[in-house]
């Protein structure tokens, strides 16, 4: 059997600098990629790993502590390109900007406010500091807050970087007390198959597909698009102030919909032995998104990493792992026989051209999540899929509680969502 893990999280957040220095940190991160370059190439030229940091650092403009932490990641890069067949070789001839790495109290120190921000001050440059508050998600948020007042947390490095020209810190939180369990000792995978309107959910164990659900969220979609067009018409009018507010507004409502549609998945999967929950990879999704400028708006801004964050923190908390997979062809492959060709799909119905087996498209391309994840993660073999049980539902409305007419049965091992049985579509 294999250990548990530690509880360790990576919070992101915003940087609202006001020390009057915003160049300051921007030119840093200048230096890092310089250092980061030098690494890669005293690496490539053979030069001893161990002799690297210091002879580096003798001409870098940077905290000494940030200078070694990012010349570590650049040797973690190197020494990857030689253990593993899928990294390529680093290059030490990119321009632009490069995240400082700092540990906590060395290169960095955050801090609670009396007005109940947390405050950063980051050592940008020797004896030069970058300070102001940080800006984020209520959840992370509060997370942070609670690492800064409990032993129970451990603050670690941190990445301070540029995304999309906005200044961002990335935090390395461990929870000292808790501990989740390794993926490679599950017992079941439980896929997980993110959508702009549903989230659908397959539970594979070594005897086969235990049981499959898919929730229903419409709401979001609706919402964000009716929030859209009042912005739209805000800007048009040139109202700035209503447009900011009606963002704001946009987002709190996701987020709380995310958070329940989450704590439904964590809890649905908790009645499963061992449950490891599978997520597609979709990092590069938006970098590969082009179907025009409509359907690119909609597509780019759903917040399918929300939902897969929001979930993995709070499975992380029940001691449940998650694995990420990769996600090509999930959505097209069929789950009996395996034949994989795009037209096999067409919007939410699933028919495959070789076997004319016939399914709801998402909870299909959660069964293949669920697949990729034991080929991936665990020792024991993928079952025989001969018979997929009926697809459920349950809908998540905008108060919380589930919209009756969507369960097709009622659901197996005694879960009830929110307590309460639906009726037949």
């Amino acid at each position: 059997m294999t250990d548990a893990q530690a509880l360790v999280k990576t919070l992101d957040f915003q940087l609202d600098i006001q020390s009057g220095n915003e160049g300051l940190l921007y030119d840093a991160t200048l230096e890092a990629r310089s250092v980061y370059n030098e690494t890669i190439r005293l690496a490539k030229e053979g030069v001893d790993w161990d002799a690297i940091p210091d002879r580096v650092a003798d001409d870098a403009n940077l905290v000494k502590n940030t200078t070694q932490r990012v010349v570590a990641k650049a040797l973690g890069a190197m020494e990857n390109y030689y253990e593993y067949d899928d990294f390529g070789q680093p290059s030490h001839t990119k321009d632009g900007v490069y995240p400082l790495r700092a540990n906590f109290t060395d290169g960095y120190n955050l801090s609670l406010t009396d007005d109940g921000d947390v405050a950063f001050r980051i050592s940008a440059k020797p004896y030069k500091h970058v300070k102001g508050v940080l800006k984020g998600s209520g959840a992370h948020l509060d997370i942070l807050k609670t690492a800064l007042e409990n032993d129970e947390w451990k603050i670690g490095t941190v990445e301070a970087l540029f995304h999309n020209d906005n200044p961002e810190l990335h935090v390395n939180l461990t929870n000292t007390e808790q501990t989740v369990r390794d993926k490679h000792d599950s017992r079941t995978a439980v896929g997980v198959d993110v959508n702009e309107d549903n989230v659908a959910l397959t539970v594979l164990s070594e005897g086969g597909v235990e049981d499959t659900l898919v929730i229903d969220f419409p709401e979001i979609k609706f919402e964000r698009h009716r929030y859209f067009t009042m912005r739209k018409r805000a800007q048009n009018a040139g109202k700035d102030s209503i447009h900011d507010t009606l963002e704001g507004r946009e987002k709190r409502l996701v987020r709380d919909r995310l958070h329940k549609v989450s704590r439904h998945i964590v809890e649905w999967s908790r009645q499963f032995e061992k449950p490891c929950i599978v997520f597609e990879d979709l990092k590069e999704m938006r970098d590969s998104i082009d179907y025009g400028t409509r359907m690119n708006r909609r597509l780019h801004h759903l917040p399918f990493r929300a939902l897969q964050f929001y979930t993995s923190y709070k499975a992380s908390f029940e001691g449940i792992p998650t694995a990420w997979i990769n996600p090509e062809y999930t959505s097209q492959r069929c789950p009996m026989c395996g034949h994989t060709e795009r037209a096999n799909r067409h919007k939410k119905r699933f028919k495959c051209k070789s076997c004319e087996h016939q399914d709801h498209s998402d909870r299909g391309a959660s069964v293949n999540i669920a697949v990729k994840g034991i080929k991936k993660h665990q020792d024991w073999n993928v079952p025989a899929l001969n018979s997929l049980p009926v697809v459920r539902k349950v809908r998540r409305q905008a108060s919380g509680v589930v919209d009756a007419p969507t369960v097709t049965h009622p659901t197996a091992r005694g879960y009830q969502a929110d307590g309460r049985m639906g009726v037949s579509d």
